[in-house]
């Protein structure tokens, strides 16, 4: 089936999650997006729901907290949007994409099993992800979300040693101040295996083809071979800062813009 699309927002939308959004909606998907406030310049067709129902805003002072002015800090958003996307496949409100996942074809997917892809040699990325409600990964959310600390029993050894370190050492007592990544791709590549879930992965090409390297969407290149590869669903982009920046021309990223109409 074709899923619905859903994702989480925190500020402004710059250009490029505007093309990726765009692209989302061309490929026939129903988009949503969800957030605290009202996001400027959301592209038509992508609708917005209201994030509090979902998850707390309260739940990110337990992540860590916030700014003087009640802003978030540094990982706060990136770790919120872990646990988030989480909260949503609880929901069953369809595929998490990230806001940076440019599209070139529609997804299909079996809704009862995961779908997800390989980012790196042994790690899953979590930019795109589908759970089944009662799958194990959702459930050992669920249960660290009822938990008064955010200890995580599936955390590899080496964290375990550096949280013990740092608390013995007078540092830290969060765990979210690990890692920026504690609770996303790792959390989810070891709750997979431990479910004998790794099965379901997709290849890495899938969507993770330019995510290490920007340059070969954001620079010149020939990218021919990218767009006409049919083992490519779609790029999560990972911008790396440059999300804001005008697409140069020869660039796929100048050739998304012109295709889903942003310029």
């Amino acid at each position: 089936m074709r899923p619905d699309v859903v994702t989480f927002w925190h500020g402004p939308l710059d250009r490029l999650r505007q093309t990726c959004l765009r692209s989302q909606v061309a490929a026939g998907h129903k988009v949503t997006v969800y957030s605290f406030d009202t996001i400027p310049g959301l592209p038509d067709g992508v609708g917005n729901a209201e994030a509090e129902a979902i998850l707390p805003h309260a739940f990110s002072e337990r992540l860590r907290p916030p700014q003087p002015d009640g802003s978030w800090r540094d990982w706060t958003t990136l770790q919120f949007s872990d646990f988030f996307r989480m909260r949503l496949m609880a929901e069953n409100t369809g595929l998490w994409l990230d806001a940076d996942v440019l599209l070139l074809k529609p997804v299909e997917l079996d809704v009862t099993k995961p779908y997800f892809a390989w980012e790196r040699p042994r790690q899953l990325g979590n930019s795109v992800l589908y759970l089944p409600p009662r799958d194990p990964i959702v459930t050992a959310f669920e249960n660290l979300l009822a938990r008064d600390e955010l200890t995580l029993d599936w955390l590899a050894l080496r964290h375990r040693l550096t949280f013990a370190l740092r608390r013995l050492g007078g540092g830290s007592n969060r765990l979210s101040d690990i890692r920026v990544a504690i609770f996303g791709p790792a959390a989810l590549t070891a709750l997979a295996r431990r479910a004998g879930e790794l099965q379901h992965a997709l290849p890495k090409q899938s969507f993770y083809a330019v995510h290490a390297e920007p340059r070969l969407f954001f620079e010149p290149t020939d990218f021919s071979k990218l767009i006409a590869d049919p083992a490519i669903i779609g790029l999560h982009v990972s911008p790396k800062g440059r999300g804001g920046q005008k697409p140069i021309a020869g660039s796929l990223y100048a050739w998304a813009a012109e295709r889903f109409g942003t310029r």
